[in-house]
């Protein structure tokens, strides 16, 4: 499993010793049996490479990612699993990091691509993993390739992802008079919710599930009306239930497994210990510091865990947390 963090903004990009931060996708599509991958030739830098580009003041790193594939490509596309990053020094001394996600690409996405050659790229170019690995003008470019194609030998490269978001900072159980269930979001809270809701959009959730207590209900909304889907309200994912040992979290996350698509789950902190111990449950996979990380988020905090498509051998391929840029 491969894990990633973010939350920092781009202004730390110009910070002295800061690394250039950058994010991007690997995009593939399957053909009959076989496996190609997009590549980008750029117009000024006469090379061959994938589509990055730098991340911008007050995105998450899966937005930027999205946003950047649809300006060089054309293409709209929803990420897969991480890919890791690819560290190299700019002719400046700067050192620069850019993380990468794989993203299916389907035929009505190709066909709807904006795509026009410009001064920035020339052209874009689907090739099979062996002919693009011959045409790539970078070391790194390739090693990320050869990440993906050992994907594809594993059988790894499509998957779903279980997104567990924690509710935002929420008014304080000493500073509230009625049900602990009721109580509303700061400020701060709703920043964040506003904050994570590209990140998590970036992802293409189909569908999204949370706790009715308020906190976690006002949350997941930006996110709702950003992808245009209704939040199911489970009280099975609320603290109350937690508490009394009438949670149905195996129920709800059992669903996921069965439709194997993404979902959002909004739930509270003691909850998400309950939701990640079923996602190990179900794939077989070591409870590592990544999967310990993902159980105990912050405030605002959202985590992924990637799953390959495949019942019923589901396997847990990558898990991801990012936080707030508020």
């Amino acid at each position: 499993m491969s894990d990633s963090r973010d939350g920092l903004g781009a202004e730390v990009a110009g910070a002295a010793g800061v690394p250039v931060l950058a994010a991007g996708a690997l995009c593939w599509k399957a053909v009959g049996d076989e496996v190609q991958v997009l590549v980008v030739r750029r117009t000024q830098h006469r090379d061959v490479s994938f589509p990055k580009g730098k991340l911008e003041p007050g995105e998450t790193l899966p937005e930027c990612a999205v946003r950047e594939i649809a300006e060089e490509t054309g293409l709209c596309v929803g990420l897969g699993a991480p890919l890791g990053t690819i560290e190299y020094t700019l002719p400046s001394g700067r050192p620069k990091i850019v993380y990468y996600w794989l993203a299916e690409v389907g035929e009505a996405a190709i066909g709807n691509s904006t795509f026009v050659s410009n001064d920035e790229i020339e052209s874009l170019e689907w090739m099979p993993i062996d002919l693009a690995r011959e045409s790539l003008s970078y070391e790194h470019d390739i090693d990320l390739l050869d990440r993906f194609a050992d994907r594809v030998e594993a059988g790894t490269n499509r998957t779903f992802a279980i997104i567990v978001l924690r509710h935002g900072k929420a008014v304080s159980r000493d500073a509230w008079d009625g049900p602990d269930s009721t109580r509303p979001l700061l400020q701060k809270g709703a920043d964040q919710a506003a904050s994570v809701a590209h990140g998590i959009a970036a992802f293409r959730p189909k569908r999204l599930v949370t706790s009715d207590a308020t906190r976690c209900v006002a949350t997941i909304a930006p996110l709702a009306r950003l992808v245009g889907l209704d939040a199911k309200e489970k009280a099975g994912l609320s603290q109350d239930a937690w508490a009394d040992g009438n949670g149905r979290v195996p129920h709800i996350v059992r669903r996921v497994f069965d439709r194997e698509e993404s979902a959002v789950l909004c739930s509270h902190g003691p909850v998400l210990p309950e939701i990640v111990h079923d996602v190990v449950t179900r794939t077989g996979a070591a409870l590592g510091d990544e999967l310990r990380h993902a159980s105990s988020l912050g405030t605002g905090d959202f985590c992924a865990m990637h799953v390959s498509v495949g019942a019923p051998n589901h396997r847990l391929v990558a898990v991801e947390t990012h936080q707030p840029t508020v």
